[in-house]
């Protein structure tokens, strides 16, 4: 195949499916992987309305799993570049610090950090040889700033942000763009591991976690639309000038970054909990 190559990991779902119809409508040649291939109908069926569906190629991946990568490393023999590389499978684990265990943080990171580097590193060889290639890390706005009840997610975010910063780095001799998208609130199933029924009715923290869960239910309405980020994805990955490290995108992500860099921390955790314990 003489096409272009993009490989999405979470296609299932969300950004990563938009992404994945977004990019083949593009021309790229989607390598749309998730862990069970079963669950590819609806990736289908939105690429067979858009009449893409010969540029998608499903394929099952975990990325905690050296096997599973292992197994697509020797599929991508099938296609004559792999140029651009999305990495966006994650979840948010919910709950607070002290009643979360350190397995719960591995859990979050083993996805959503390590996962993202073990797919990178598989891909980077292929990447070299051709001495080009763009890697976009989904990362969030709680990348850049920390909320309660949401620190394992948080964290993860976090750490990506330095992981790419570094990677950006080391890989530019080698013609290879390292992008960080910063999403802020939008329409997708990412919070629905996010549940009071997590916290038992004894926990300090009950009420807490009341209001976290009715702030984000209150904002839901004002979610932006995630194909907005499926087409800076597509923008990215086609861009001809040397895209930039960063992409904050959504309501208020760019003014709260602003607020963050320029106020104290004691005014914004004063914001913060005026307006969740109010």
């Amino acid at each position: 195949m003489s096409s272009k190559t993009a490989i999405i990991t979470g296609t299932s779902s969300g950004f990563g499916l938009l992404c994945a119809i977004e990019l083949a409508k593009h021309g790229f040649q989607v390598i749309a992987t998730m862990r069970n291939t079963s669950n590819a109908g609806p990736l289908l069926s939105s690429a067979k309305k858009q009449n893409v569906l010969e540029n998608i190629h499903t394929y099952p991946l975990d990325v905690t799993s050296t096997e599973s990568i292992n197994h697509l490393t020797t599929y991508l023999s099938h296609f004559h570049t792999i140029d651009v590389l999305v990495n966006n499978a994650g979840f948010a684990l919910g709950g607070f610090s002290e009643e979360l265990t350190v397995e719960d943080y591995r859990k979050q990171f083993e996805t959503n950090f390590f996962g993202v580097i073990a797919i990178t590193n598989a891909i980077l060889p292929f990447m070299r040889a051709q001495g080009q290639g763009r890697i976009i890390n989904m990362s969030s706005i709680s990348g850049k700033i920390g909320f309660p009840g949401l620190s394992p997610y948080v964290s993860s975010k976090h750490a990506l942000e330095g992981y790419s910063e570094s990677l950006r780095l080391e890989l530019k001799p080698f013609g290879i763009d390292v992008v960080l998208i910063e999403p802020g609130s939008y329409k997708t199933n990412i919070w629905s591991s996010i549940d009071s029924t997590n916290l038992n009715s004894d926990s300090p923290y009950y009420s807490y976690m009341g209001a976290i869960l009715k702030e984000i239910g209150t904002g839901m309405t004002e979610h932006g639309d995630p194909q907005d980020v499926a087409n800076l994805v597509a923008e990215i990955a086609t861009l001809q000038k040397t895209p930039d490290l960063r992409y904050p995108i959504g309501k208020d992500v760019k003014k709260n970054l602003f607020l963050k860099k320029v106020l104290k921390w004691k005014l914004i955790e004063e914001a913060i909990l005026k307006k969740l314990l109010r």
